[in-house]
Order: structure tokens, then sequence, then C-alpha cells
């Protein structure tokens, strides 16, 4: 009976734990979201909302983590339910870091409030929003779910933000070198795109926890990362 009790107590920790995980995925979400928004919209008073904001994340994942520790110090879980542990405590850093690039995102919106544009990039920049929150989504929803298969997909399509990364960044290189007085704005924009493109890499990684929480191993990484920012700065100097 007293076991069937510490069981009992040791779901409940665990449950109050992944809840506050899940709220932080829906407050980095919208944060995403917003930040986009303002960047479009050039509203400043939304992107320093977003800036904000980040600090509730911050104190969500501290929380996370202290209670996972409480947990591992009190209950001592057995190997399955040790992974769960882990992987909460892992998808928890994950979203603190995409928080994180929200609020960068917003400080460069501020800071790029009086500027211009470069024709197309903020539609493109939007779109490429679009497709890496949905893989953020759809990460918490295959943890959710313990779907392998989902999270699978999702490490895929990873190599699909790349591209889109890649392909922006080479548009914004060139407007910057056809006119220097793009080069301010443009830097701005890269570095928003990089943030988002960052977000991608870390709902991978909560794909990848949701694998190794399933099977007890983590996927094989033979995917090339698409990432040449390096590589085209260096052609740009020759």
């Amino acid at each position: 009976m007293n076991e069937k009790h510490i069981v009992s107590s040791f779901d409940r920790d665990l449950e109050s734990i992944q809840a506050t995980v899940m709220k932080m995925g829906g407050l980095v979400e919208k944060a995403l979201m917003d930040a986009v928004r303002a960047l479009k919209t050039h509203d400043v008073e939304l992107a320093e909302a977003v800036r904000k904001g980040d600090k509730v994340v911050d104190e969500l994942d501290l929380t996370v983590k202290t209670d996972t520790a409480q947990l591992l110090a009190l209950r001592s879980p057995t190997a399955s339910d040790l992974r769960t542990v882990l992987s909460v405590m892992e998808i928890a850093s994950h979203l603190e870091r995409c928080g994180d690039y929200a609020k960068n995102m917003a400080k460069r919106t501020i800071a790029m409030a009086e500027s211009g544009e470069i024709n197309g990039s903020l539609a493109a920049l939007g779109r490429m929003s679009t497709f890496v929150e949905a893989m953020v989504k759809d990460a918490l929803d295959a943890y959710i779910q313990r779907d392998t298969e989902k999270a699978a997909e999702i490490i895929e399509r990873d190599l699909e933000a790349d591209q889109i990364y890649n392909t922006l960044f080479r548009s914004l290189l060139t407007h910057m070198m056809e006119d220097h007085r793009n080069i301010t704005v443009g830097m701005h924009l890269h570095f928003i795109a990089k943030n988002i493109e960052r977000v991608g890499d870390h709902a991978t990684g909560i794909a990848e926890q949701t694998i190794y929480l399933a099977t007890g191993e983590f996927p094989e990484d033979d995917r090339p990362k698409l990432d040449r920012t390096a590589l085209e700065y260096q052609k740009s100097e020759e």
C-alpha cells in the first residue's frame, strides 16, 4: 500500500512538471508569433511585450529544474521514469532557448523601428517563421503523444528549415552587396532569420527527446547541416 502511494505521488509530481513544460511551450509559441508580427507591422509596443515576457518563460524553466531535482532526490525513479524526468528537463531547456530567440528578435525589431526594409524580406521571414513555429508545435504534440514517427518527421523537416534560411540569407547578402545602405537593416534581418533557424534546431532537439523517451536511444544524426553562412561570408569577401 505504501509503495503504491509512493508511485502515485511520483506520477502526480511528474504530471505537474510536464504541465509546466506545456505551459512554457504555449508561451514560447505565442512569443515567436508575436515577435514576427511585431517585425512585420513595426509594432514596437508588441516587441517590447515579447522582450519582457521572456522573464516568465525563464521562471518556468527554473521551476521545472527545481521540481525535477527534488523529484530525483526524493522518489528514486526507475529507469523508464528516469528517462521521462531527464527528457522533461531537456525539453524545458530547449523551450527556454526558443524564448530567448523570440526575445532577441523583438530587441532587433525595436532597434530597427525607424529603418526601412529590404523588399520581400519581411514576407520571407514570416513564411520561415510559420514553418518553424509549426515544427515547435508538432514537436510538443509528438512528445505528449509519444509519437516517434511524428518526431522523426520533424527531424527531417529541419533540413528544409535550413534550406529556407540559406535562401533568405543569400538574398539579404545580395541586397547588402548591391547597396551599402541596406547593410544595417540587412544585418538585423539576417540575425532574426538566424534566430528563427535556431528555433528549428531546438524543435528538432525536442523531437529527439521524444524518440529517446520511447526507445531509450537517440536517433543517429547523419543529416548534414545546410547552414552555409560562414562560407557565404567568405565568398563575399573574395
